[in-house]
């Protein structure tokens, strides 16, 4: 057996266990079942995101983090009142309801689209290396405050109307925290966050910091909108860590989605547009045939894990 075939079947090994480890270990909250893991937690990405949980500093290494640990973020909560008027203003403008429309630059988001059925919509401030034009005009005191604080990689209002919901998932990439500011919420348990079956619950001001990769879900059993600043916060790591990251933050970049035609785009927000159309035929060949597109869904599955496998692999096949 040649080297470059020893370490890709490591390689293989390696993902399929982290793969298992995040599906029957990881957390106290469980996946009903393998289709639901499959479906909702982005077990593509558990091999890296396994070696950064391997190097992640203590302080973040659970499920919800203490925000004391955190002081660099404390600029954020001390100007909350004057992100929350901006926000307020932005909420009545309608601006958080131009980007769940099918029209609109903002809705296709590659990283948040499912959220949209469930009346979730949001408003980007800024996503890995890019901060928003619109944003810039719209939000500028926010955007002022948050500039000031490297360690927020991304930053976004969200809106989450009376009696809607986020069903239980967990994000993909590890390279982050998520961090979450009441702004104008309604002040009540049954608006809520379950994080590895802990309950949270918003309040206007405070400050909430978890780890998303842990599975999660939201109500708002109100008759009032919850309206937030949430934002990615650089995930502290060692060395190992920071240079996977950098490599992952890269990846995210990629996923940027504009709010209006006056904001860039990324990678993956074009492709995603791109390929739209088909997406909504394929969501019509479901309704009408059901075992053809089980068929094409696994079919497509089988050749995205065979190409990530080969790319994983590039590195290593140097060796052979």
């Amino acid at each position: 057996m040649s080297i470059s075939t020893a370490i890709i079947l490591i390689l293989v090994a390696y993902s399929y266990s982290s793969m298992a480890y995040v599906y029957k270990y990881r957390g106290v909250a469980r996946n009903k079942d393998l289709r639901e893991y499959l479906r909702k937690s982005w077990p593509i990405f558990a091999p890296i995101n396994c070696m950064l949980y391997l190097n992640t500093k203590r302080k973040a290494a659970m499920s919800i983090q203490s925000i004391d640990d955190f002081p660099e973020l404390a600029p954020i909560t001390d100007n909350w009142q004057e992100i929350r008027d901006e926000a307020v203003a932005m909420m009545e403008q309608g601006c958080f309801d131009q980007t769940i429309k099918a029209d609109s630059p903002a809705y296709y988001d590659i990283g948040f689209r499912t959220f949209f059925k469930y009346g979730w919509s949001k408003f980007y401030v800024k996503w890995y290396g890019y901060t928003h034009d619109s944003a810039k005009q719209l939000c500028p005191r926010t955007v002022e405050v948050l500039k000031n604080i490297p360690q927020v990689n991304g930053a976004m209002f969200t809106l989450l109307p009376a009696g809607s919901k986020l069903t239980r998932h967990s994000d993909p990439m590890a390279c982050s925290l998520r961090y979450h500011l009441g702004l104008a919420t309604p002040n009540s348990d049954k608006c809520y966050i379950n994080i590895d079956e802990q309950f949270y619950s918003w309040r206007d001001g405070d400050a909430l910091l978890f780890d998303e990769t842990y599975l999660h879900y939201a109500k708002n059993d109100t008759e009032s909108d919850r309206l937030i600043l949430m934002c990615d916060i650089e995930r502290p790591t060692n060395f190992i860590g920071g240079f996977v990251n950098s490599i992952y933050k890269v990846l995210a970049s990629m996923t940027l989605v504009p709010n209006t035609s006056i904001d860039k785009r990324g990678f993956f927000n074009k492709l995603f547009y791109a390929v739209t159309p088909i997406i909504n035929w394929g969501q019509e060949l479901r309704k009408t045939n059901r075992k053809l597109y089980k068929a094409l869904e696994y079919s497509l599955n089988a050749i995205l894990l065979i190409a990530l496998f080969y790319i994983l692999s590039i590195p290593f096949r140097m060796f052979g």
